[in-house]
């Protein structure tokens, strides 16, 4: 490997190990992706020998036999970083009449895939809060490390026992992700701080806080990407608006539901101007031909659909985007998504703090890269200067 950048790879049961090293020289390509919105995935790609570890032993056993847990750290210049924390879900072989290119891509997502196995809609749950409830559910996988963050919702309430019983609907993974959609919140899993931690996130997206070191672009020697572009879509932005209807008074309310928050805030000084209005109704009953997501805030009252009105107008603000690659050795550190990033060199209207929407690492012997995409609400940086 580079020098300067090292990497563990662990696997097991539920408490992964360093694998053998016969095992870990045998690994061609590591791809992982995290994604804001997602659930975040992985490949690991090995030189399949006709009478190497893998084919004696591994295989044949139940080693690498999904749900088997992996684990894949960076260590760069001395910081270790948790890339993924997994669970395999595919094996896939490539025998070839070459010799020594005889291929084994195993194929995983993280360790959410656990809580997305059984499906318990049969079950009733008892008469708490949603955040509660998720607390409840996640702590079922603490055998994978699963430590909860979650932010208690100011707009969803525990349902009346007296009304109603509510059945969980799905597996606990639809289960918790449903009631994060309903409160205009986010579940996701985040690997580390720690090899065989993570930790359990929801809450509402949150686009502020310190920034990761700056993304340099034209800048001579002090460029430390090897592209990077952007776009901007003006009409791509539009204002929901929740009609809330109440049916008592025989009224409809129209609520438009602004798209920066204290947790969205501004990332530039010139906002573009909303050019449609989408309405949001909080009464009627599902149309036939939409998609459960999309129509379900019809099955809402006026205060849950409000909370998801505000989560999608953030989205739809998101109109100015970039994407590019880096060699993680030339930045200094890998680049991590669903945080902040700073920008410059790009130009007045380019240069800033974008949100780092997705990033798909590639480690190989001797490299060590990264693809990714940011968004932001706004042109122009509010300030000239980035962290360096």
């Amino acid at each position: 490997m580079l020098k300067g950048v090292t990497f563990t790879l662990m696997t097991g049961a539920l408490r992964a190990e360093p694998v053998p090293a016969e095992l870990a020289e045998a690994l061609l390509e590591a791809q992982i992706t995290v994604s804001a919105g997602q659930r975040s995935g992985f490949q690991l790609k090995f030189a399949l020998a006709r009478d190497g570890l893998l084919n004696r032993r591994l295989l044949p056993g139940r080693s690498l036999d999904p749900p088997a847990r992996v684990i894949l750290v960076a260590h760069v210049d001395g910081v270790s970083t948790v890339l993924m924390d997994g669970v395999i879900t595919r094996h896939d072989v490539a025998p070839s009449n070459d010799a020594a290119q005889s291929t084994l891509t195993l194929t995983g997502v993280d360790v959410t895939q656990m809580m997305d196995l059984v499906d318990m809609s049969w079950l009733k749950l008892p008469a708490m809060p949603p955040e509660l409830c998720v607390g409840f559910l996640v702590g079922k996988y603490a055998m994978y490390g699963l430590v909860p963050q979650i932010v208690p919702s100011v707009l969803l309430l525990a349902p009346n026992p007296l009304e109603q019983v509510p059945n969980q609907q799905g597996t606990d993974y639809e289960q918790i992700s449903r009631l994060a959609d309903e409160a205009g919140y986010v579940f996701y899993v985040e690997p580390g701080p720690r090899p065989g931690q993570n930790l359990a996130y929801w809450g509402p997206e949150v686009r502020t806080g310190r920034a990761q070191a700056a993304l340099s672009v034209n800048m001579d020697a002090a460029t430390n990407v090897e592209s990077l572009s952007f776009s901007f879509d003006g009409i791509a932005r539009s204002v929901p608006l929740v009609l809330g209807h109440l049916p008592k008074a025989h009224l409809t309310i129209p609520i438009p539901v602004p798209d920066i928050t204290p947790l969205n805030p501004p990332l530039g000084r010139k906002i573009p101007v909303p050019l449609s209005v989408k309405p949001i109704n909080a009464g009627r009953k599902a149309t036939e031909g939409t998609t459960d997501r999309d129509d379900a805030t019809a099955k809402f009252d006026i205060v849950k659909t409000t909370a998801r009105a505000m989560a999608r107008a953030a989205q739809s603000a998101q109109v100015i985007s970039a994407s590019g690659s880096l060699d993680v050795m030339r930045y200094g550190r890998p680049l991590q998504a669903r945080r902040l990033v700073g920008v410059r060199g790009a130009g007045p209207a380019y240069d800033g703090e974008y949100y780092v929407k997705s990033v798909t690492s590639t480690l190989k012997p001797g490299e060590f890269k990264q693809r990714f995409s940011l968004s932001r609400n706004a042109h122009v940086a509010i300030s000239e200067a980035v962290h360096p």
